[in-house]
């Protein structure tokens, strides 16, 4: 198979988390430290994602804006209460209807601020599960956690924000309700059940979070995007058995490049959605791994656009994999001069 010609695809803009920067950098105030992680990244970065209460809130915002300046922003607010211990039981689902009533407010002040940010929310229900057989009501579980994000989604809704919601199977509790993209569906059709609209209601996908799970990158982007439900995304990678969070591209490769093809496929980005990154640098300099992290993904996308899309299609249809895979490892360099070279190397 012929080599294609380069490509030009369209950049799909990002957004990093300031909490993946912070690990050496714990004496600087946020402001700071998004002041220095626009001089280190630079151009690589459109925007930032902060938590609240803890890395933003009504105090430190202006001061945030100033550091961004014109050209940058606050793309997702993320829910911190998951971070908090008084919600180590629970925050919509604690068994204490003030710690429930307590995290509501707290979630509808970081949708007032989304609101002023004309950002996103971002719920990751990292405390909202169990961890032993036998030590929870699960129906009693499931309508605290349905009840509170449909009252929090109607709030988000009069405030024109959008809630993204991000499934992850465990951490703390050894088992979250909101375990995959499956049960995240079926909370937003729940949800919808209520009565509340939910077409400001999707799905941030963390990939290490969905590999951990078992599942395929491009198979749950497509279906999430078919049905409108696919929202953000939050880059990384890992060993897939716990949340390493990796520098994004250093493993699952093959995933994340399909992955990749196929966002540009369902042309994901047009209507301004980002590509996230949610990295953990347990032993790397933050903003070394961050780099890497978005060079490194634009290097895949690049190579994404680079695959015969018409002969792809074709051994969809025959269901070839020996086709498709000679089709995607053409677009890498196992094409007709590379074969020339392998044959005369063994004479």
């Amino acid at each position: 198979m012929e080599k294609r010609k380069k490509e030009t695809v369209t950049r799909i803009k990002t957004s990093c988390g300031i909490w993946c920067l912070k690990a050496g950098y714990e004496d600087l105030a946020i402001d700071q430290l998004t002041t220095l992680a626009l001089e280190k990244l630079d151009w690589l970065v459109d925007g930032f994602e902060y938590h609240y209460p803890f890395e933003i809130d009504e105090t430190t915002y202006k001061s945030v804006l100033r550091s961004l300046g014109k050209d940058k922003d606050v793309y997702g607010v993320g829910l911190g209460t998951f971070a908090n211990p008084i919600f180590a039981k629970g925050a919509f689902i604690n068994p204490d209807p003030k710690r429930r009533k307590e995290n509501l407010e707290i979630t509808k002040r970081a949708i007032d601020l989304a609101g002023e940010l004309k950002a996103r929310l971002i719920i990751w229900p990292g405390r909202e599960g169990y961890s032993y057989l036998f030590e929870s009501d699960y129906a009693e579980l499931w309508t605290f956690l349905i009840d509170g994000i449909a009252e929090i989604v109607d709030y988000a809704n009069q405030q024109d924000v959008s809630v993204l919601l991000e499934p992850s199977d465990s951490k703390p509790p050894m088992t979250l309700l909101m375990r995959n993209i499956g049960m995240t569906i079926f909370l937003i059709k729940k949800v919808g059940s209520r009565g509340v609209d939910t077409s400001h209601l999707k799905v941030n996908v963390d990939w290490q979070h969905s590999i951990m799970s078992g599942e395929n990158l491009a198979e749950y982007a497509i279906l999430l995007a078919q049905e409108g439900l696919l929202g953000h995304l939050h880059a990384n990678a890992g060993w897939g058995k716990y949340g390493d969070f990796h520098i994004a591209g250093s493993s699952f490769f093959m995933q994340t490049l399909e992955l990749a093809a196929s966002l540009q496929d369902i042309q994901y980005g047009k209507k301004g959605e980002r590509i996230g990154f949610d990295i953990v640098p347990f032993n790397e300099d933050a903003f070394a791994a961050m780099k890497r992290s978005i060079l490194q993904w634009e290097f895949i996308y690049d190579l994404a656009g680079q695959v015969d899309r018409q002969q792809l299609k074709l051994s969809h249809k025959q269901r070839d994999a020996s086709m498709s895979q000679e089709t995607v490892y053409a677009a890498l360099g196992l094409d007709k001069a590379f074969l020339e070279k392998l044959q005369a190397r063994y004479g």
